[in-house]
């Protein structure tokens, strides 16, 4: 089911029948409002890669290993965790030189390594990125990060390893760092064996089945059947009549004219004039340096909390009064003027009264039943998750 303002299955605009049941007076709606639907309940995978829970399960341990990382102290799950949705509690995530988990993660000190330059995007259903509002979408050309600067899982897994604040650190020159994680990969006979199991090749350790295997594991990591979903498909009980209320509010204010389709995004990238992050000491100019940034998912925001790419709004509360802001007040980034804005984010009217009931319908698009399992241990030997105790 797709959902645009006019078919909305909330009681102000529509009758029941005999059951009960809630039924649309109108099959009609604006077109430019958007639309939003219920996410596949399987996901693809590219040609070159199918998926196979002999990779997933190397691409668990491998995400877990900070044998991954320059000065072995750091893993992907430093920074994605289950306990947060696979995303970070920080505004900034802390990745080299960093000690601790969540909130109490802090650099080891002396410290040279700056703060991840933004807020660490969620990885439950990145599987579904680029997906549009017919439930089309190519995995193999799937926009990741704030700026779009990799296409599909594959090609996101190999990023943060090569980045110096992310993972790398100081001692490995970004053009060697590669080279160097697949000899140490080389040289651990329980990984030679599961790379060899996973991909049926000699000499299968490679940087192209690197990525590949962590993909595979992300791909897996779905959070895809909310109460919001359940609606979607069907079950008008699944929602409160307030949270199908907030969903209209959603709708009215033009929220779906970029948060629209089955995650709730339009995977563009738009000007809002959000502020800066103190504690990255530079401006962030987006893509292209247009100060455009793409449009994140509203999935599982419980667990992905502050929001924005610079991680400055600790609320969703905060998030919508921001947007009803920018009807009056100065824009929160020096940088972006008035006339540069994006001509959705102007069209979007959010109303201070309407932030509790679209907070409410917000909350409907969480799903807690997703992949949280931990190895006990990784083949380097190392401790799973890096510094983090």
């Amino acid at each position: 089911m797709i959902i645009g303002l006019g078919v909305l299955l909330i009681q102000s605009c529509a009758q029941r029948n005999d059951e009960n049941e809630i039924i649309p007076v109108s099959k009609e709606k604006p077109a430019d409002l958007g639309s939003v639907s219920a996410l596949p309940l399987t996901c693809d995978a590219p040609e070159n890669n199918p998926t196979t829970e002999e990779k997933i399960e190397l691409g668990r341990l491998l995400f877990y290993d900070p044998i991954l990382s320059g000065n072995k102290d750091v893993s992907c799950a430093s920074c994605h965790h289950p306990e947060f949705g696979y995303a970070e509690s920080l505004e900034l995530s802390i990745g080299v030189n960093g000690k601790g988990f969540g909130s109490n993660r802090q650099f080891v000190q002396p410290n040279d390594i700056p703060f991840t330059k933004r807020n660490s995007p969620g990885l439950l259903n990145a599987a579904f990125n680029g997906i549009d509002i017919n439930g089309n979408y190519k995995p193999e050309d799937a926009p990741m990060f704030w700026d779009m600067r990799a296409k599909s899982l594959e090609e996101q897994a190999m990023n943060p390893i090569k980045q110096l604040e992310e993972m790398r650190g100081r001692d490995i020159a970004e053009h060697d760092m590669l080279n160097v994680i697949i000899k140490r990969l080389r040289a651990i006979p329980e990984y030679k064996r599961l790379f060899t199991k996973a991909f049926n090749e000699e000499d299968a350790i490679t940087e192209t089945n690197l990525g590949k295997a962590l993909a595979s594991f992300q791909r897996g990591l779905l959070a895809n059947n909310s109460r919001f979903d359940e609606f979607m498909r069907g079950n008008p009980a699944a929602l409160t009549q307030s949270e199908k209320e907030g969903m209209q509010l959603f709708l009215e204010s033009g929220c779906a004219r970029c948060h629209n389709g089955p995650m709730l995004s339009d995977f563009k990238p738009h000007v809002l004039g959000v502020a800066d992050n103190e504690k990255t000491g530079i401006v962030d100019s987006g893509i292209n340096n247009s100060f455009a940034f793409r449009t994140p998912t509203l999935r599982n925001l419980r667990f992905s909390a502050p929001y924005m790419h610079s991680g400055k709004l600790k609320t969703l509360e905060q998030v919508l009064t921001f947007y009803e802001d920018l009807h009056g007040k100065a824009l929160p980034n020096p940088n972006v003027k008035k006339e540069q804005l994006d001509t959705l984010a102007i069209q979007t009217r959010v109303a201070f009264k309407n932030i509790p009931r679209i907070v409410e319908f917000l909350n409907t698009l969480n799903d807690d039943k997703y992949d949280r399992r931990i190895p006990d241990a990784v083949p380097s030997g190392l401790s799973v998750g890096g510094n983090i105790k």
